[in-house]
């Protein structure tokens, strides 16, 4: 099967505080195919990790940069536990604004019409990712 692979972080410095966004694309071959970062303004962690999420289904569906009839499925990679079990429906979402988020998440799911997987990868596994949220939030502060 071939799959197109996401990763993504979001980092707040403060939490909340000044935070970013952070989306890596790949093929099967880990070839990167696009990248992402964008500062977004006062959030937590956890607000941060949702919204990469988001960017990264909405660049999926939208970009001529992924050619997505080239793909069957999607696996989705954080670092983050908690957002991976709160996407998949396994633990509780408490907090209505991050329900909401996930609510889009699985909209925008939909919306691509291919198997999403959100699995948890350690963070060293996620050194790009965190890469660009260090960069926009560095030249966001600039």
């Amino acid at each position: 099967m071939n799959q197109i692979f996401i990763n993504t972080d979001g980092g707040s410095r403060g939490n909340p505080g000044p935070a970013a966004i952070g989306v890596v694309i790949a093929d099967l071959s880990e070839n990167i195919i696009h990248t992402f970062k964008q500062a977004i303004g006062i959030a937590t962690n956890n607000e941060a990790e949702y919204r990469a999420i988001i960017e990264a289904l909405k660049i999926l569906k939208s970009s001529s940069a992924v050619n997505m009839d080239e793909f069957e499925a999607v696996v989705c990679r954080l670092d983050s536990m908690l957002v991976v079990e709160q996407v998949s429906g396994n633990w509780k979402i408490k907090q209505p604004h991050i329900a909401k988020f996930n609510l889009e998440i699985h909209q925008l799911i939909k919306e691509l019409d291919l198997p999403i997987s959100f699995t948890h990868i350690p963070r060293e596994q996620n050194k790009l990712a965190d890469k660009l949220v260090n960069e926009a939030l560095d030249e966001a502060k600039n």
